[in-house]
């Protein structure tokens, strides 16, 4: 299966995947890069093709089917995260025998957002970056939000915007929503102000990328 990084051409990458950041004012930043979400569509046509095999094959047989087919795709998905379209398509094919279409996945990314419940890894952490003091006080998406950002620490967090930032985030928001799935509540509980106002645990710090392999 060729890759989609020699199906798009630099020109509409720059289009859809272009980064924006979030201000002050709320403007969004994406934490994807574009190897994210062109690994995400690669992704996604693996899945589907180890999938549906024969339905995939009579569909996108063809190298010039499988590249207009990865366009076409990239291009209708751009405003969709890598996480997103990869539990969407995860969800798709648990849940039908056949082929999905392009519409399958698009529809399943807004079914998998409505009935979870949960913000996506890149809201969540935009969300955990931009928070602020009282913390304890704030109008938070999902409590998990909050503790994989105290579990990171506040102080990291907001001070540097970065890929090993984000990944960390990620490691430990993740293992937090399977606990959350699975049962276990998280409460928000009053917490001392100057606890969150502390510098960062160093060691701690060296120890959760240690263990997350960040």
């Amino acid at each position: 299966m060729k890759e989609i990084k020699d199906i798009l051409n630099q020109e509409n990458l720059q289009k859809t995947l272009k980064q924006e950041k979030m201000t002050a004012i709320g403007q969004k930043k994406s934490t994807s890069t574009k190897e994210d979400f062109i690994k995400s569509i690669d992704d996604l046509f693996l899945k589907i093709e180890l999938a549906y095999h024969y339905q995939f094959y009579k569909v996108f047989g063809t190298d010039e089917k499988l590249k207009e087919g990865k366009k076409l795709w990239a291009t209708s998905l751009k405003n969709k995260t890598p996480s997103e379209i990869l539990e969407a398509v995860e969800y798709v094919i648990l849940n039908q025998s056949y082929l999905p279409t392009l519409t399958d996945i698009m529809k399943a990314c807004e079914e998998i957002k409505r009935q979870d419940g949960y913000p996506s890894v890149e809201e969540a952490y935009i969300e955990a970056r931009k928070s602020y003091q009282p913390r304890k006080d704030y109008k938070w998406s999902h409590p998990i939000v909050y503790f994989a950002g105290k579990k990171i620490g506040w102080s990291y967090l907001c001070e540097k915007d970065s890929k090993e930032a984000f990944e960390a985030f990620k490691k430990v928001f993740y293992s937090l929503k399977k606990k959350s799935k699975e049962g276990m509540q998280f409460e928000i509980k009053n917490i001392n102000d100057q606890q969150e106002t502390l510098p960062l645990n160093k060691k701690l710090f060296k120890e959760l990328r240690k263990k997350y392999r960040v």
